[in-house]
């Protein structure tokens, strides 16, 4: 069961917005034509969109709707299509916050070639990292599934994950496949989060820089919760103790 809200042309809902936009105009404005969302971005009012009821007061706001998500997505593949070009292509997605991610980004990547003289052959494959307990990040980290990393050898490789946070986690990551001697490696990840303890690594290709908090949604979880999300969202302390472990 959904959480559902009236029409936009409901009065009431209208009034809310406005008040809404009002008050926040000017961060309103900073996420709609930027990708760097600023410390001070207030998020949006949950009251604004539909979600999940089971996760009623758990969560603090969206930070980003899914509207915005999609279309930032299709802009990446468009990137992505004029850097790597006719180049045939092997995605390996991270699992499992990438999964919605990377669907999407493939299927727009997908679309674009169709519809151009450039077609990209891609294969898709998929590799799971552990690196978080609760909402702590852990200092070992797991790397899981995947076919041999031996096929990579030669080949442009096209990493696909969620967040980026210290970097540290991917640069592992390329490490393990940099001894497989790819032809290329370039690495597209939704989020990027901004830390006091980075590690100096950027993706090649990123959706949203956003602050030091942790979100959940659009496959991102908390563990395994809010992967039915579709918007990001800001976990609150009472969702974070209802789903701890």
């Amino acid at each position: 069961m959904c959480h559902t809200i009236n029409s936009m042309q409901d009065t009431k809902t209208l009034v809310l917005y406005q008040l809404y936009f009002v008050k926040h105009h000017e961060v309103f404005l900073t996420v709609l034509f930027n990708t760097q969302i600023s410390d001070n971005w207030p998020g949006y009012s949950l009251d604004l969109f539909t979600y999940p009821q089971h996760y009623y007061g758990d969560l603090e706001y969206v930070l980003i709707p899914h509207g915005i998500i999609v279309d930032r997505t299709e802009r990446l593949a468009k990137d992505i299509m004029q850097d790597i070009g006719d180049n045939d292509i092997v995605v390996l997605c991270v699992l499992k916050g990438g999964y919605k991610f990377c669907a999407d980004l493939v299927e727009h990547i997908k679309n674009l070639s169709r519809n151009s003289e450039r077609f990209i052959s891609m294969k898709v494959d998929f590799v799971r990292l552990k690196s978080y307990h609760n909402d702590q990040s852990m200092q070992d980290m797991q790397i899981m599934g995947g076919d041999d990393l031996s096929k990579l050898t030669g080949k442009n490789v096209l990493i696909v994950e969620d967040i980026v946070g210290t970097g540290r986690t991917m640069k592992v990551l390329l490490n393990n496949i940099e001894k497989y001697k790819p032809k290329m490696i370039k690495v597209a990840s939704l989020l990027v989060k901004r830390t006091s303890r980075p590690d100096g690594y950027r993706p090649d290709y990123y959706g949203f820089e956003i602050p030091d908090l942790f979100v959940v949604g659009y496959a991102l979880d908390y563990n395994e919760y809010f992967r039915d999300l579709n918007h990001i969202c800001v976990i609150n302390d009472h969702g974070k103790a209802k789903y701890r472990v």
